[in-house]
């Protein structure tokens, strides 16, 4: 490779694993495919670009032919943090290790700290259970707008949820609310990923959430490659849900996301305009509307919808570009319960640089190489975790 890349673009399919990882055991997600079992649910999968990328020359997937000649360079990462989680994966990603995972709830929160936020806001609180956001909105909204009860859940993600009609607590009081949870549950015995505002309108049997979500991260807990980008003068564009996971640390600029097709939108937007650094973008259906609602089909198909968008991409690319898709964590729709699974996760590297072609990488043994290559390609501060594969793209 004759020089570095002016531009490098972070795609992150979330939860798009290729089969268990080596510790999976310890997760309980022994036989964990995502790709695998979406796949042979759907009798194949129509994804002709990345198959030209060398998506099964990383693993064989049904119905989407190896390539003879890769466009990419390919292989597997393994997540090397003690978690299965959204921040954890991403935080890894640029060059952190979590040692301590972040605490999720399965059979809802601690009655002490329900009645921390019952006392606090002179609500009652109501649901506290693990739910989809839409179905307890439906199930609990009525009653809601009768008492004035706050609707409290979380997800197989380390989250605490509240959901409000913007008529009757003002977003205003809701996002305080939010902020109080957030600054009690941030150590043990909680230490709670993310506190999510989820305002909704509209009537009993007719609700629908309204774009004025806030999330309420916890701050990584030490530097990334994104805050040594920033402090050198790069650009670090944040697209989708990437600055909630990092609470806005080492971002130039956020942009907001709706769905996968608007971040595909959002990412070509963004390929058009100049700038010197990284974009970063998170495409979270895949995990939100479809690995947790365990729904293999609907999964195949926004993966076949994100494939058809990939030439809008390659477009917008030149020779000082390039592309890193992966993903951070597995999600596996026919796998037991509605929890994220431990997985090893794709790696397609490409730039219309490499004119022959790619070939396989070594195992990653820690998504932080993704970070370290980031780094190493605009010479800052490498991070404390992390090999940089920046030397081994040759093209």
């Amino acid at each position: 490779m004759s020089s570095t890349f002016q531009r490098i673009h972070v795609v992150v399919l979330d939860s798009v694993g290729i089969g268990e990882a080596p510790d999976a055991a310890a997760f309980d997600d022994v036989g964990a495919d995502t790709l695998g079992a979406i796949a042979r649910t759907r009798g194949g999968l129509n994804m002709p670009n990345m198959a030209a990328l060398g998506l099964s020359n990383i693993r064989t997937i049904e119905g989407v032919p190896a390539a003879s000649r890769p466009k990419a360079f390919y292989g597997l990462m393994q997540e090397a943090s003690s978690g299965k989680d959204t921040m954890t994966g991403h935080w890894e990603m640029m060059g952190l290790h979590i040692a301590t995972p972040f605490r999720v709830f399965e059979h809802g929160f601690p009655d002490e700290l329900i009645s921390r936020i019952e006392e606090h806001t002179g609500r009652k609180v109501i649901g506290n259970k693990p739910a989809s956001g839409t179905e307890i909105i439906d199930e609990l909204g009525a009653e809601h707008m009768e008492t004035g009860a706050l609707i409290v859940y979380t997800s197989a993600d380390s989250v605490l949820q509240i959901a409000a009609h913007e008529e009757i607590v003002p977003l205003d009081e809701l996002y305080a609310i939010c902020k109080f949870c957030r600054e009690i549950t941030l150590d043990d015995p909680y230490m709670l990923g993310r506190i999510i505002a989820r305002p909704f309108i509209g009537q009993p049997g007719k609700f629908s959430r309204t774009a004025n979500r806030h999330d309420y991260a916890l701050k990584p807990f030490g530097r990334t490659t994104m805050n040594e980008l920033q402090d050198s003068g790069f650009d670090v564009i944040a697209i989708g849900k990437i600055s909630d996971i990092f609470d806005g640390e080492g971002v130039t600029k956020a942009v907001r996301t709706v769905s996968n097709m608007d971040g595909m939108d959002k990412l070509v937007q963004v390929l058009g305009e100049p700038f010197k650094g990284l974009s970063f973008l998170n495409l979270v259906d895949f995990d939100a509307l479809f690995g947790h609602r365990r729904d293999p089909q609907g999964y195949g198909q926004a993966l076949e919808e994100f494939d058809a968008r990939l030439p809008e991409v390659y477009a917008k690319l030149t020779d000082e570009d390039l592309l890193i898709i992966t993903a951070d964590h597995g999600n596996d729709p026919t796998f037991k319960g509605t929890d994220h699974t431990r997985e090893y996760v794709p790696l397609l590297v490409y730039s219309p640089r490499f004119k022959d072609g790619g070939r396989e990488l070594p195992l990653r043994s820690t998504f932080a190489d993704v970070g370290a290559t980031v780094a190493d390609n605009f010479g800052v501060k490498l991070p404390d975790h992390g090999v940089s594969f920046l030397g081994e793209l040759k093209g």
